[in-house]
């Protein structure tokens, strides 16, 4: 009877589907929670806690295994998403024209914030730890910060993002492209606000 049991238990498909998913998703936990934790800061657990819960429930959606990082990727965009609706009733807008005439190159020539300098931009750059880099991406609107992530952190090709996020590629090819630029004004006011612009005391 024994024997009867466990071959009964190993069959049953509720049992299947846990262990699945289980297999699926643990490899991917830590990515999807550094991913979070970039997109609604302290929410990271709870929009993890959504996209598992949302991922389980859809498992018979998932056909092929190697695709499990990309769709568990897109149900946490989701989640975040709608993390950020709650919290916002309008998204937070930036005039295009003030993205577009922003050049980290020509504002770093033209200010010289280190005279003794034969790489200003490296050394610009370098003068950020991860935190500060951080803190500058989460002053990004959602729709310019969540592509950079998938992108230049995740991996994710263009193309990729676009099918994730149900956006146009057209779109996201924009966002990306806005979204530098807004990156690197941001990072510039960051580093005016922090006195990152001087050069260190000998």
């Amino acid at each position: 009877m024994a024997a009867d049991g466990a071959c009964t238990e190993d069959t049953d498909p509720a049992d299947a589907a846990r262990r699945r998913f289980r297999e699926l998703a643990e490899p991917e936990l830590p990515r999807l929670y550094r991913l979070a934790r970039r997109l609604v800061g302290d929410d990271a657990e709870d929009a993890v806690q959504d996209c598992l819960l949302n991922a389980y429930r859809r498992l018979g959606q998932l056909e092929h295994g190697d695709a499990a990082p990309a769709w568990l990727t897109r149900i946490l965009v989701n989640c975040c998403r709608d993390r950020h609706r709650r919290r916002a009733r309008r998204p937070q807008e930036v005039a295009v024209e003030d993205i577009e005439q922003f050049s980290l190159y020509r504002k770093l020539a033209d200010e010289d914030p280190f005279p003794y300098s034969d790489s200003l931009h490296l050394d610009f750059l370098h003068r950020f730890g991860r935190e500060d880099v951080q803190a500058v991406l989460a002053t990004l609107p959602e729709h310019y910060r969540t592509p950079l992530l998938l992108v230049y952190v995740d991996g994710f090709l263009a193309k990729e993002v676009a099918q994730m996020t149900k956006v146009p590629l057209g779109t996201i090819l924009a966002r990306l492209h806005r979204g530098r630029k807004l990156f690197e004004r941001r990072l510039w006011e960051y580093a005016e606000a922090n006195e990152m612009l001087r050069e260190p005391v000998a």
